[in-house]
């Protein structure tokens, strides 16, 4: 099996157990449901370990498909170091959640359903490593923010979860549009919406009179979807949701997608005052203020989530700093 083979099998094959999922939802076959989606899982974590050799040294795997060529929009697959770090993350962890919500949703709970919206966050988050054209980036990030809404309002009985789930997607979707502004301005600045083109033109982008813009359009889609301050408010709220929930979207892969972007944009974007200005004060205030709540939380999603906010500001102030030193202490921190 090819490396481009195995690129479209990660992006595809969450979506497609989560259709069939759906297609389980009036039988009683949780344990099926179950299988199926640790199946799934372990199948996207093993052909991801398939592709260390092919990156381990700095090398690439990339797939290109015409879609509309004449607005220089391709379907773009691309797989660096990065993306397979993060790509192992998404499908490692999804895996162990799998297996803990075999065993923890309730004999009431739809739980076809349940997998059904989880195994198409996961192919969601995997688009956005995965993704080598800009546009589509923001696709996927937009299509995390509605299934990240129907998860965490899975218990819709519960006024919390719903009222948590449209907070979330109320924030994290009005950043979503200021992403695909910012990165509608960073191609027209580069001439090319292509990833690769986009990352070696950082001088040309710093250059020029939007990058401000660009810069400022982009920092809220990445600091809302990381909850970093002044947006952090929606991931406490967002814990009503079902524990696999709490710690899948909001420990482990959602809030990632935040700084995951502030790093893959790290080389076009940072190295100038405004940056460091702009990320460091949201970092450091994260940081700072994360810490402070999270010692007065009694409950202990709430203290989780203010730890998650609280490092999640770590992160981001490192990578403030236009240290390339700095950048590998955010990523190690990451994983």
């Amino acid at each position: 099996m090819t490396g481009e083979t195995i690129l479209v099998l990660l992006v595809c094959l969450p979506f497609v157990g989560s259709l069939a999922a759906t297609l389980l939802l009036r039988t009683d076959s949780r344990v099926l449901a179950a299988r199926m989606a640790g199946g799934v899982t372990l199948a996207s974590l093993v052909m991801t370990a398939m592709l260390y050799p092919a990156v381990r040294s700095g090398g690439k795997v990339r797939l290109d498909l015409e879609w509309l060529p004449q607005l220089g929009l391709n379907v773009t697959l691309r797989m660096d170091g990065f993306a397979w770090l993060f790509a192992m993350l998404i499908t490692g962890i999804g895996c162990l959640v799998v297996l803990y919500a075999r065993y923890y949703m309730s004999e009431e709970d739809p739980v076809p359903r349940f997998f059904s919206f989880l195994l198409a966050f996961m192919g969601s988050m995997l688009g956005i490593v995965l993704s080598g054209n800009i546009i589509l980036l923001s696709v996927f990030w937009e299509l995390t923010s509605i299934f990240s809404f129907l998860l965490i309002s899975y218990w819709h009985h519960n006024a919390a979860a719903r009222d948590g789930a449209r907070m979330a997607l109320t924030i994290t979707g009005i950043g979503g549009f200021c992403l695909l502004a910012g990165l509608l301005v960073l191609g027209h600045i580069v001439g090319s919406y292509d990833l690769d083109a986009v990352l070696a033109a950082g001088d040309k982008i710093k250059a020029h009179p939007l990058y401000l813009t660009a810069l400022v359009l982009i920092l809220i889609g990445a600091l809302t979807k990381s909850a970093q301050v002044p947006f952090h408010f929606w991931l406490p709220n967002a814990m009503a949701a079902p524990t696999p929930v709490s710690t899948y979207l909001h420990s482990a892969t959602m809030v990632k997608a935040g700084v995951f972007l502030l790093v893959r944009f790290w080389p076009a974007l940072s190295g100038t005052y405004e940056w460091f200005m702009l990320v460091g004060i949201a970092g450091t205030s994260t940081l700072i203020l994360g810490a402070y709540f999270a010692m007065f939380q009694q409950d202990l999603k709430g203290l989780l989530a203010y730890s998650t906010i609280s490092h999640l500001g770590l992160i981001t102030m490192l990578l403030s700093l236009g240290s390339p030193v700095a950048a590998v202490a955010a990523i190690f921190h990451m994983m």
